[in-house]
């Protein structure tokens, strides 16, 4: 119970942090809203894989991991919570940028208190840019709590060391 609610707060906080009159409605006013955002933060890392390689894995892994829709119930004396979630990831790569954009569609469970773009709130942006042959610079937009999972998998996909799915179930 505790984890669906964090999830549901975690969305009001991001969507109000700062008198929000609106959710970002692209990858681009997410990524400007989320430095000064609460509850959310901006990470930087490098990886030790070429640039083509860590596009490849984001155009690949991103389908099939991300684009899915997770059930959660939860019930007390007191409660019943139903949550339906679908996700949407969308790869766009050119020769300067691969990215990775992950948006989160509460279908049922959670009222919305503000319009959203097509797909869902953004969630997530991770933009992956050439150092040189062998290294990629990652920048991660994101909440800054309970979604270490989807951020680990992005980060394993792009070093290459973990290509697995992230258990969208424990997100939150």
């Amino acid at each position: 119970m505790t984890d669906l609610i964090s999830k549901t707060l975690l969305l009001g906080a991001v969507s109000l942090a700062g008198c929000v009159s609106q959710l970002p409605q692209t990858a681009d006013e997410f990524r400007k809203a989320v430095p000064g955002a609460f509850m959310a933060k901006t990470e930087t890392v490098e990886v030790a894989r070429p640039f083509r390689e860590v596009a490849a894995n984001f155009r690949k892994r991103a389908p099939e991991c991300l684009d899915v829709t997770v059930e959660m119930t939860s019930q007390t004396n007191m409660s019943y919570q139903h949550i339906v979630t679908a996700y949407k990831p969308t790869v766009v790569v050119t020769k300067e940028r691969a990215e990775l954009h992950v948006q989160q569609d509460h279908r049922t469970g959670v009222m919305k208190i503000h319009a959203e773009p097509p797909g869902g709130h953004y969630l997530l942006v991770a933009d992956a840019y050439p150092i040189d042959n062998n290294h990629t610079r990652l920048e991660f937009f994101g909440p800054s709590k309970g979604y270490d999972v989807l951020i680990r998998a992005v980060k394993g996909w792009a070093s290459g060391e973990n290509l697995g799915c992230p258990d969208l179930t424990k997100i939150g």
